[in-house]
């Protein structure tokens, strides 16, 4: 078996333009753009805020750096640190993309749910199951994206080059 078959049969299947559209519009219509995952994610969200910042002249925030990492979760548990990272970083006229591959990372749901108590612009990129609690909690997400694979590699790629479509 072709080992890219996965990614392929989940890319022709992603059905991601309305989502997208909603995404494009929200992507220009903010200034500033805060990326968060973990892992792998935490990897898509560094490399296309470069893109963002070079092609678009956006200011772009991700949480990478080892010392503001540490001191995060040691001062405030992981499960707080993005938030708390949030609480820092978040501008007016700040968009919050926010990246789960399962829909059930606590310290996400957390950014979710912050975002919805301050009426932060934020949307979704999800994978694993269609009914992950970020996609059920969420009620003002301005794209709410979810890939069907329950492959960390392929929900990474695909959310990956969801993101790239502005450039």
């Amino acid at each position: 078996m072709n080992p890219f078959t996965p990614y392929i049969e989940t890319l022709q299947s992603a059905q991601m333009e309305s989502e997208f559209i909603k995404y494009q519009r929200a992507f220009h219509e903010h200034s500033r753009i805060i990326i968060l995952g973990n892992g792998g994610s935490n990897s898509v969200a560094s490399h296309i805020s470069q893109d963002y910042m070079k092609f678009h002249q956006k200011k772009v925030s991700i949480l990478s750096d080892p010392s503001m990492i540490t001191m995060l979760t040691n001062d405030f548990g992981y499960d707080s640190a993005y938030q708390k990272f949030l609480e820092y970083y978040v501008e007016s006229n700040t968009l919050v993309v926010i990246i789960s591959s399962s829909g059930e990372s606590r310290n996400m749901i957390n950014c979710l749910e912050w975002c919805e108590e301050k009426g932060v612009h934020y949307g979704i990129l999800t994978g694993f199951k269609e009914d992950n609690t970020m996609r059920k909690i969420e009620s003002n997400a301005l794209w709410n994206y979810y890939i069907d694979s329950n492959s960390y590699g392929v929900v990474e790629c695909v959310h990956q080059i969801f993101l790239h479509g502005v450039i």
